[in-house]
């Protein structure tokens, strides 16, 4: 299996720990910083931590948009976006006044619970998540499978058959989108050990021919 993969590297993401996860994973990881690195990808994970607008102003400010765009909608190689990475594949953020990537019909929103209920935002901690449609990202999923959360914000899919997984922090929100070529995860999978190495196992057996 070809397991060639870049991970986007762009001053929003602390990425040692993905590329270290991938290559537990059985992957040989590239960093991508720039638009001929990006061009060179068979296939992309974008990461992300931070605020939106930050995010999406060092794609940006290094001329990643572009060939990013190209990557995911012309080319159509496989795409993963964790946690701010997923968001940023969205339309809009309440977080900022930047426009996202916009490759997914989708737009992200802040928690907002009562204080009565004392949820704490963010989000952060294990939770669980339960498959809304098969996905070959999680294709058995054991009762006790969870993943490592850290966000207070969380996206809405116009679409419910973009919807992989749910997760309930207060209610039900979007943890795993896909369409086509596109995927995200709110989760770290690079902090989730053994379940986060075995999704990110999955996204490269599912595109090995990609």
């Amino acid at each position: 299996m070809d397991n060639e993969i870049s991970v986007i590297d762009y001053e929003a993401a602390n990425i040692g720990s993905v590329l270290r996860m991938l290559e537990k994973a059985g992957a040989k990881p590239v960093r991508a910083s720039t638009p001929t690195e990006i061009a060179a990808a068979r296939r992309i994970i974008l990461p992300g931590v931070g605020a939106f607008d930050h995010g999406m102003d060092q794609l940006h400010k290094r001329g990643l948009v572009d060939e990013l765009n190209h990557a995911a909608l012309v080319r159509r190689i496989p795409v993963m976006g964790i946690c701010l990475g997923m968001q940023l594949m969205c339309r809009s953020s309440e977080e900022g006044e930047r426009r996202g990537l916009g490759w997914m019909e989708a737009s992200v929103e802040k928690f907002r619970f009562a204080p009565e209920r004392r949820l704490a935002v963010p989000h952060m901690g294990w939770n669980t998540v339960q498959l809304c449609k098969e996905t070959p990202l999680l294709p058995a999923l054991e009762a006790r499978t969870r993943f490592y959360f850290v966000h207070s914000y969380r996206v809405r899919c116009d679409h419910e058959e973009d919807i992989v997984a749910k997760t309930h922090y207060g209610e039900d929100f979007v943890s795993i989108f896909s369409r086509g070529n596109l995927f995200g995860a709110q989760f770290h999978p690079e902090k989730s050990h053994r379940f986060g190495m075995q999704l990110l196992s999955n996204f490269l057996k599912h595109t090995a021919n990609a």
